[in-house]
Order: C-alpha cells, then sequence, then structure tokens
C-alpha cells in the first residue's frame, strides 16, 4: 500500500469523527456485536467471546503501522459519543484495491451517518492510499447497507 504519508488518516466530517483505534474501544466495539441487529448481516459471529473481539480489536490497532490495511472508530464530533467502526479490511498492494467494512449502533441508523462515513474514508483511500478500487459486500436482505454503498460515491 502506498502512503502519501505514514502518519494515521484522522477524518472528520459534519458530524464524524474517525480516529485511531484504541485497545479500550474494545468494550464498546463488544457492546456493539452483542446486539444481534448489528451482526445479523455481517461476517461477525452472532454474540462474539470477549476474546474474539479483543484479537479483532488488536487487529484494528495494529493494521495502518502494517500497511495492510486502515480502521477507524467513529464518533459524534460534538459529543465523542462511539457509534461504530469502520475500516479497510485488506489492502492488495498489486491491484492498489481495499475492501471496506463497518458497523454502526442502532441508534445512529437512518441518519445518513454511515454514508457520511463511507464517503470520507473512500476519499482517504483514493486520496492518501492511492487506491483504484474499493469493494464491498452486503449479504442478501441488507437493503439499508446497500444503500450505503450506492450513495457512498465520490465525485470523480
Amino acid at each position: 500500500m502506498k502512503h502519501k504519508n505514514k502518519e494515521f488518516p484522522l477524518l472528520v466530517t459534519d458530524r464524524l469523527k474517525l480516529r485511531a483505534p484504541d485497545l479500550a474501544d474494545g468494550d464498546d466495539l463488544h457492546a456493539l456485536l452483542l446486539m444481534p441487529e448489528v451482526t445479523r448481516f455481517s461476517s461477525w459471529p452472532e454474540a462474539p467471546a470477549r476474546p474474539h473481539v479483543k484479537r479483532a480489536m488488536k487487529w484494528m490497532c495494529e493494521v495502518h503501522a502494517k500497511g495492510k490495511g486502515c480502521a477507524w472508530i467513529m464518533e459524534d464530533r460534538v459529543s465523542g459519543r462511539y457509534l461504530g467502526a469502520i475500516r479497510f479490511s485488506s489492502i492488495e498492494r498489486h491491484s492498489n484495491c481495499a475492501e471496506i467494512g463497518y458497523e454502526l449502533h442502532p441508534s445512529a441508523w437512518g441518519k445518513g451517518l454511515m454514508t457520511e462515513a463511507v464517503t470520507a474514508v473512500s476519499r482517504c483511500g483514493f486520496e492518501q492510499f492511492s487506491l483504484n478500487r474499493i469493494e464491498a459486500w452486503t449479504l442478501s436482505g441488507n437493503a439499508a447497507s446497500d444503500r450505503v454503498l450506492e450513495k457512498g460515491r465520490i465525485p470523480i
């Protein structure tokens, strides 16, 4: 992955702050992933055990420094309240392609926040990581995530 700079890309939008993950975020992520409505359309197991989430959190904290992806914690820009996570789960160096994934607290659903986050992360991917393509997958029935991906496009 080509970084234009090695510094972690803090992203700020109108309503969100997308910051570097910290191991201390593990409790918030675990609480989010215990909600069946959050994991129903994801690759996360239903009610993941704390050690599983701890390993994932460790990966999120290290992936940017290793140049293999990038993960952000999503917070409300004003209150600092934890809202979820978004990440480039993998970056294919040869094709400059990344896969995006995310989770959002149900209290924040339907407000356009994930579209805002996907747009900011996509822009970062193209501009700072020199990506050519960003891919995502959704499970059948996940119309909300389909809409996020359709709306979260970057004007060229």
